[in-house]
């Protein structure tokens, strides 16, 4: 009672600041982008919240948390129309919604299918901010005893879970995550200023990546190319049928399934790295096991689309309590909301402090999930007939303004026109690692816990090293407390089970495997770059130590597993699911427009800019896409060339934003938007 007591006065505060109209009103702003962005499959939470975090630099907290709520809650409802209506999972959360949605939507029940799943969706994410609320009250006195040692075990736990459980070949998503920590140290030292795989003659990387860069590097750009390189619209059944009521119906009579399904979504989404990967299907394992007549399964049965769409919500209010309570990522998406955090400033950092000097922000977080997790399924109710037929316009017509907008975006990370080379190579990286089945969560969340992981450990040696002069007992007792001990326990049995559970899971869906080749060239290209970044950090003097460490154990570390690997390559026979090859097989491989002419695109926009400046190169390269690649009138293809630099221009005034200048403009002074302000 005490500890309700307590957090009384904050639990009042919070709902002060979200019931505030201008507060709500960015809560649906959120929501929309939400909407627009899950229909689209493959682009999810984490290319949403990274469009969003240029943005939120100077924004007001509340304002900035409204509408990254909104999106980051909104977007597991909203990928159901993919799994629904196309029979494509909108993200790996649903996968399991496409077995029985698609389906009941080809039998003319795509209405009854989808309000049963929005039901489902708005109960899971309610349950998962009820929660967060009590996990919250309980748990605040503990987190407040963490320290460094206990901050460094919890980053290493969540770094051992996201690492194991990323894939089929567990050993691929350890390399992941350690080459994203590698590219994370990129940069000055933290501590003593050395320079990691960078130069003052390429100052560029002086500063290292910028997470906005990385994030739609890694996620977006890839899903972009592979759906522009199919060249159709994302569905053609728009008609959505009757049954919305029925759906409600069929939830209700199945909320004894949704409750524990939204229970095991909690749990799910409470160990990092788990999340999306599995929780729809241990959701459905779970609605099979429990139902006796199961020939329905994969035919069309309801309880195959509540059970998923139950757990998929309700994990996001989980997949919160390792963020907000430790600042380590439950999943991809929430590695961006770190990020996102952090820029918003005003002294609001995850963890232990959170919550013992924002707790009223802390509790804002919560009742804003659940409040969008019912505005959002009020949304896509209201609008499923639109965004039904938004699935019916060609990806070719969209993919120009989905790129244009995340190439501005990537600009406003850091001024610069090597932001949009930056986020070319990393996109091509992205490429190959959905291509070969290599886990880019992981590898995201890799590059996000680089630095506290750098930070903790640094700090738990300085104390321990003054501790173990006092006397060795002192030092041992710091290093080794009793929450210490519990982590590495967690830590040893999860890392088992997680060896165990990795063979069932999918990293990139289901990727067929192919030859020898193309995947070990990835391996060796993978390894050569960790061999340059061992002698590189090597190379920093030993009196700066703290700058090096990190670098060198990881590297060394992800080399081993590479020379594990390779053996491994070499021995087995070619088809095995370790050569897994998304253009063997599958829809990549059956595109009808190749990988290179995808990106001669991309890549044309970008040298454009180079020498006339972002605007002028826009305006040509929407001109010859829609006229070329698209193949659009002359008509349209000058209204949607209007439309896109309207829109740019738009945004640029609103936000007070400058384009990427290019040489043109470095020797004319021209008005804006053709050159600065």
């Amino acid at each position: 009672m005490d500890i309700f007591l307590d957090a009384l006065p904050a639990l009042g505060q919070a709902w002060g600041l979200i019931l505030q109209p201008i507060v709500f009103g960015y809560l649906v702003v959120g929501v929309m982008m939400g909407l627009a962005i899950g229909v689209f499959p493959g682009l999810g939470g984490i290319a949403g919240l990274s469009l969003l975090l240029p943005f939120m630099f100077g924004m007001d907290p509340i304002l900035g948390l409204a509408l990254m709520i909104g999106m980051v809650a909104v977007v597991p409802t909203s990928d159901t129309f993919a799994s629904v209506l196309m029979g494509i999972p909108g993200s790996s959360a649903s996968q399991a919604t496409v077995l029985d949605g698609f389906p009941m939507a080809k039998r003319g029940q795509a209405a009854r299918a989808l309000s049963a799943a929005f039901a489902s969706s708005l109960f899971g994410g309610l349950v998962g901010a009820a929660f967060l609320t009590v996990f919250i009250l309980v748990a605040r006195p503990v987190v407040l005893l963490f320290k460094s040692p206990e901050l460094l075990m919890i980053s290493i736990f969540g770094l051992s879970m996201v690492g194991i459980l990323a894939g089929r070949v567990a050993i691929k998503g350890i390399v992941a995550a350690g080459l994203g920590m590698l590219i994370g140290t990129i940069g000055e030292g933290p501590f003593n200023g050395e320079l990691r795989m960078s130069s003052y003659d390429f100052p560029y990387l002086t500063d290292g990546l910028k997470l906005v860069i990385v994030g739609l590097g890694i996620f977006a750009v890839p899903e972009i190319v592979a759906l522009l390189r199919k060249d159709r619209a994302i569905s053609d059944t728009p008609a959505l049928g009757g049954g919305w009521l029925d759906g409600i119906k069929d939830w209700w009579a199945n909320k004894w399934l949704s409750m524990r399904c939204s229970i095991i979504g909690v749990i799910v989404g409470v160990i990092p790295g788990l999340g999306g990967s599995v929780v729809d299907w241990i959701a459905y394992g779970h609605a099979v096991q429990s139902t006796p007549d199961k020939s329905n399964f994969g035919k069309g049965e309801i309880r195959g689309v509540v059970a998923p769409e139950s757990s998929n919500n309700a994990k996001e209010g989980g997949g919160l309590v390792p963020t907000l309570l430790f600042g380590i990522p439950g999943s991809g998406s929430m590695a961006i909301f770190i990020g996102a955090l952090a820029l918003l400033g005003s002294g609001i950092d995850v963890g232990p402090s959170l919550l013992e000097n924002n707790l009223d922000f802390t509790y804002s977080i919560v009742w804003l999930l659940a409040l969008a997790n019912v505005v959002g399924t009020v949304m896509c109710i209201l609008l499923s007939g639109q965004i039904a037929r938004l699935t019916n316009i060609r990806f070719a017509l969209l993919a120009p303004f989905i790129f244009m907008i995340i190439s501005f975006a990537a600009f406003q990370s850091g001024q610069n026109l090597m932001d949009l080379v930056a986020l070319f190579a990393i996109g091509f990286l992205g490429l190959l690692m959905r291509r070969f089945d290599w886990s880019r969560p992981a590898f995201l969340i890799g590059f996000v816990l680089s630095n506290p992981v750098e930070k903790f450990t640094n700090q738990a040696f300085q104390i321990a090293s003054f501790r173990f002069r006092k006397s060795f007992d002192a030092g041992i007792e710091y290093i080794f407390s009793p929450i210490v001990i519990v982590l590495i326990i967690v830590t040893v049995v999860s890392v088992v089970f997680g060896i165990r559970q990795a063979k069932t899971i999918m990293a990139e869906g289901d990727v067929q495997s192919g030859s020898k080749r193309a995947p070990v060239i990835f391996l060796l290209a993978i390894a050569a770059y960790l061999v340059v970044a061992l002698v590189n950090a090597n190379m920093i003097p030993d009196y700066n130590m703290t700058d090096k460490v990190i670098p060198l154990f990881v590297g060394g570390f992800s080399l081993v597993c590479c020379l594990i690997l390779l053996p491994q390559m070499m021995r087995r026979r070619e088809g095995d699911a370790i050569f897994a090859d998304k253009e063997i097989a599958g829809e990549d491989a059956d595109a009808p427009y190749g990988l290179w002419s995808t990106l001669a695109w991309f890549v044309g926009l970008i040298a454009g800019t180079a020498v006339v400046g972002f605007i002028i190169a826009l305006l040509g390269f929407l001109i010859a896409f829609f006229r070329i690649r698209a193949q659009a009138s002359w008509p349209k293809t000058l209204t949607l060339t209007a439309a896109g630099i309207t829109l740019m221009c738009f945004m640029a005034g609103v936000l007070n934003r400058d384009f990427p200048p290019g040489l043109l403009q470095s020797a004319i002074d021209l008005p804006w938007p053709l050159g600065g302000n």
